[in-house]
């Protein structure tokens, strides 16, 4: 009995002992440790994050994947898995597991180390944010000190957040969320039981349990928390044998990406860091661009589709690789196939193409092919009678007759999905393209696509790539000429001229595409044609080199761009696909010099919106008339006035100077009227000129101009409505030829008319309206003089006011430059697709 005394006597002064030990040791460490609210103020390292204007996600930029979610948008069986793999008495503990606490001082007091020790999902979460991974009896104190702060500063549905949006997965995903993107690609919402499992079972190493690093490894440790989950009755029997059942999925995946536009992300990467420095990875940064998502994907189908048509007109350059295959090989499972050959299956595909292996060679000219993940399928003829032999890209062997003309078994090749849900033979083009919309009214940029494929090459040619721009420059060189008083049918002659210059290294001739001369010859038409002697002689004598450089550099071109001689009327200076879009809005949008812009507004991690894009509007209604402006005594409408001008009635500055006080309009560089007029001759460009290929998208609203630069090195097509303009480019980064018969109209037009298609579809027809002081008269076509009565060969035309011709003699023709020899009349039967330069 005196024993049993004294045994329970040691026993309670043992207890008090380690009690009093316990809260020495809290008071002893409690200076040091942090405020468990200070949690609140530690920022989670969040990657960027950027959208497009309609919130499709572009990019996820940062070295940690992280998802932030609400406790309210977890689903229970998240919750549930995570408390039975970790702590189940989660919701009962005040932030320390008793049981865990006495585990960890026997160990300690027994062996001097603390080897595991029960910790709570509290202690986890205050280890993770403020403390090491120390396996000392000292740490364990503090995490579980920090544990009872914690719990007192928080509820357990706010811990419970913090906890899963925390933790480390592995495969550099960070909180639950960004986990279940990176091994299921599945929002939070959307994983099952099984999934759920998985992700809780990782927690304890996330680098021997993810089930990228190990399929077996996460099967062991998923079952073992949903037996835990079914011993807790937190599932049902039927959905315990259907989560252990499930296969485990042992695949990583990028971020949930929505919409691909890789050059505008890296675009946004670069000018993030010049704002946020090295935060720009990791503060949570969201930006929201101005691509709209239909357009983007347009921009790069039509881009990737044009090169691959291209790349088929300049010949087949054969397999990636000639691979020995065997009967024994084929004979075999694809999965005991040759590492080697695997890896070669397995190989990235640019620009969406796929890698095969050509296995069979058939009587009925197809191919038998096996993709990379195992399947056998079949390369039909359809996809395979185009592979002329390649020879040097400016000629092809003769078109094959027979599969075995094409390909050998063994070869390791590119395909392509077809319409049709077929598969065609492919090759990774050595050109490149580049395509970019904007909106003319402000300059937002709407689709970007700056080469083939941004993994292989991050050379942004939008932006990047100043190349010659031919022909499609001209539109700016007869601008120049209407305001030194020129019009649409203002006669020049065709005719050969030299050009001799200080800033060129010989005498220029310059000639038309065709080598032909057509004598005198109205701009409209010259445009229309895109003849390249009348646009010199009317650069050189009808305008002049100085005004049409001070003229065009309104349109945001730099010096680049604006050859000081006779070569600028034929675009030989270099600008990039972006400047060119820029000056065409100019042209769209009626004459105002707005700035192309991608980000539209970033927001902080919490939401907050810390920069909002202010661009230049494209404004009419600012203008302000002193003859039409409101001043006090300018007397009220009456409410008959009103109703009769209720529909029509557009407000602008002048009379309701209030309604425009916040807008930031654009400046002029250019009048309406001759905007109008530019606009009004590139339409003829489209319906009837080098351009005419676009009418078959069936509209009456577009204004185009093609180019092709000296030795057709660059292909070019620029366009717009009063809704859109678009610009594509085709070259080789090399600044090599194209190849025969590669020219705007039929390289880059294509490529146009393949993204237009998708951008106007159900888009109403919309034109700039016609502008005050233009008028319409008749003319006669070959002189350009207004016609006389009984004149048949006429036609109307568009003039500013004040610039109406007056001719002495409407039947003869002016012989401005008295050298209209090796004139041949203009055919536009016989006229080339393009009138380029070749000089």
């Amino acid at each position: 009995m005196r024993t049993l005394i004294l045994v329970a006597g040691l026993g309670a002064f043992a207890a008090v002992g380690a009690v009093a030990g316990v809260i020495g040791a809290y008071y002893y460490v409690a200076p040091s440790l942090p405020q468990a609210e200070t949690i609140r103020d530690i920022p989670l390292q969040i990657p960027l994050r950027i959208f497009s204007r309609d919130g499709r996600l572009i990019s996820e930029i940062g070295e940690r994947r992280r998802v932030l979610v609400r406790y309210e948008d977890v689903p229970p069986h998240v919750v549930e898995a995570f408390i039975a793999a970790e702590d189940r008495r989660f919701f009962e503990h005040p932030g320390i597991d008793y049981r865990g606490v006495i585990r960890a001082l026997f160990q300690w007091l027994t062996s001097g180390n603390v080897e595991s020790g029960g910790s709570t999902l509290t202690q986890q979460l205050a280890r993770s944010y403020f403390l090491n991974l120390d396996q000392t009896l000292d740490r364990k104190f503090k995490e579980a000190s920090l544990a009872v702060r914690i719990e007192n500063e928080f509820s357990k549905e706010q811990i419970m957040e913090l906890f899963l949006n925390k933790m480390f997965f592995g495969q550099r995903a960070y909180g639950v969320a960004a986990a279940a993107q990176v091994f299921f690609n599945k929002d939070l919402q959307d994983i099952s039981i099984a999934e759920a499992a998985t992700l809780a079972g990782v927690l304890p190493a996330p680098s021997r349990y993810n089930p990228v690093r190990s399929a077996t490894n996460a099967v062991n440790r998923r079952n073992y928390v949903l037996r835990r989950m079914r011993t807790l009755h937190f599932i049902d029997e039927a959905e315990y044998e259907e989560a252990m059942a499930t296969p485990m999925v042992s695949h990583l995946y990028g971020a949930a990406v929505e919409l691909h536009a890789d050059y505008v992300a890296e675009i946004v990467r670069r000018d993030m860091l010049k704002r946020y420095g090295e935060d720009t990875y990791t503060a949570g940064y969201q930006v929201v661009t101005t691509l709209d998502s239909r357009l983007q994907s347009a921009a790069t189908y039509a881009l990737r589709n044009g090169l691959l048509e291209f790349t088929r007109r300049r010949g087949y350059r054969g397999p990636i690789k000639q691979i020995e295959v065997s009967e024994e090989l084929l004979a075999s499972e694809f999965v005991d196939w040759p590492q080697a050959i695997l890896d070669d299956l397995d190989q990235y595909a640019p620009g969406g193409l796929r890698v095969a292996l050509v296995t069979r060679l058939n009587e009925d000219n197809s191919a038998t092919i096996v993709l990379s993940n195992g399947r056998q399928d079949s390369l039909p003829w359809q996809g395979l009678g185009w592979a002329k032999p390649y020879i040097d890209g400016m000629s092809t062997g003769p078109k094959p007759e027979a599969v075995g003309d094409v390909l050998s078994v063994g070869d390791l090749i590119f395909i392509m999905p077809t319409t049709a849900g077929t598969w065609a033979l492919a090759q990774v083009p050595e050109a490149q393209s580049a395509v970019v919309s904007l909106d003319p009214a402000d300059g937002a940029i709407s689709s970007l696509a700056g080469g083939f494929d941004f993994v292989t090459s991050k050379f942004n040619r939008v932006t990047q790539a100043y190349r010659q721009p031919g022909s499609s420059f001209k539109p700016f060189i007869y601008s120049a000429a209407l305001e030194q008083g020129n019009t649409a049918a203002t006669v020049i002659e065709d005719s050969p001229v030299v050009i001799r210059s200080s800033e060129l290294e010989a005498d220029w001739r310059p000639l038309n595409y065709t080598g032909r001369f057509y004598g005198p010859t109205r701009l409209r038409e010259a445009l229309t044609k895109s003849l390249n002697l009348v646009t010199v002689r009317l650069l050189l004598y009808g305008t002049g080199v100085g005004n049409a450089v001070t003229h065009i550099a309104r349109f945001g071109f730099g010096d680049a761009a604006l050859p000081r001689n006779g070569s600028l009327a034929l675009g030989a200076g270099n600008a990039t696909p972006l400047d060119m879009a820029q000056g065409y809005a100019v042209l769209a949008n009626g004459g105002f010099a707005v700035k192309p812009y991608i980000i539209d507004s970033i927001f902080g991690p919490e939401g907050e919106i810390l920069y909002r894009a202010e661009p230049l509007i494209a404004c009419r209604e600012c203008e302000i008339d002193d003859d039409k402006l409101r001043t006090s005594d300018t007397p009220a409408m009456t409410l008959e006035e009103m109703a009769d001008v209720a529909m029509d009635y557009r407000p602008d500055v002048n009379t309701a100077p209030e309604l425009y006080a916040g807008i930031n309009a654009a400046p002029r560089a250019i009048s309406a009227q001759n905007a109008f007029l530019i606009q009004d001759m590139m339409r003829d460009v489209v319906t009837r000129g080098t351009g005419r290929r676009a009418m078959v998208l069936g509209r009456t609203d577009l204004s185009g101009k093609t180019g092709t630069s000296n030795d057709r090195r660059d292909a070019w097509f620029g366009g717009f409505n009063a809704d859109l303009v678009a610009v594509t480019w085709v070259g080789y980064d090399e600044d090599r030829d194209l190849g025969p018969g590669e020219e705007g109209s039929r390289t880059a037009l294509p490529v146009w008319i393949e993204f237009m298609r998708v951008a106007l579809k159900g888009v109403p027809n919309h034109v700039m309206p016609m502008p005050a002081g233009i008028l319409n008269r008749k003319i006669n076509r070959e002189t350009g003089c207004p016609a006389s009565a009984g004149d048949r060969n006429t036609m109307f035309e568009y003039f500013r006011e004040g610039h109406v011709p007056v001719c002495d003699d409407a039947e003869s023709l002016p012989d401005l430059f008295n050298n209209p020899g090796n004139s041949s009349s203009l055919d536009p039967e016989k006229e080339e697709e393009e009138a380029e330069p070749l000089f």
